[in-house]
């Protein structure tokens, strides 16, 4: 008796809503003629700006195109997944690129997906970190810094 109770009490209003009336649109080009149910009440909501500062390079083009070829200086963070010391530099890394405000871009390599840059650009150990600005290699480390440390190494490299 109280399942029943409870069921009606909250789920029959859930059940018994209504939705709201959708119009019939046509869908962008390339599908003439094949309707789609577009909702008359729209929904928006806000959040919180994304800073686009950090990406993953996909493959030897992809860092030919967003790294050399970049006209904004890029961090180049050589990491792999199973390094520990890479865990802790990448977010402070990233951390201290977002503080530039999009003076600096950083680029995440993985090691094992990416062994011909590895080998290109002479990465012997993780983390390696190269500062690139128009396509050169200006500055380089090995290891953990501290974030003193990193605020210097981008600071010489928005400089330089």
């Amino acid at each position: 008796m109280a399942q029943r109770m409870f069921l009606r009490r909250f789920l029959v209003p859930v059940f018994s809503r209504k939705l709201p009336p959708c119009r019939w649109v046509p869908l962008a080009q390339g599908s003439p003629g094949r309707p789609t149910a577009v909702s008359d009440l729209v929904r928006t909501f806000s959040t919180t700006k994304i800073c686009k500062v950090t990406f993953n390079v996909q493959d030897g083009p992809d860092f030919l195109d967003r790294v050399v070829n970049s006209e904004t200086p890029v961090v180049v963070d050589f990491h792999a997944q199973w390094c520990g010391p890479c865990k802790i530099l990448g977010p402070r890394l990233e951390k201290m690129v977002a503080k530039q405000e999009g003076k600096v871009l950083m680029a995440k390599v993985d090691i094992d997906d990416n062994t011909d840059l590895a080998i290109e650009y002479e990465v012997s150990a993780v983390p390696t970190v190269l500062a690139i600005k128009n396509g050169d290699v200006v500055d380089k480390f090995v290891g953990i810094k501290d974030e003193d440390q990193l605020e210097a190494f981008l600071k010489k490299l928005i400089g330089c």
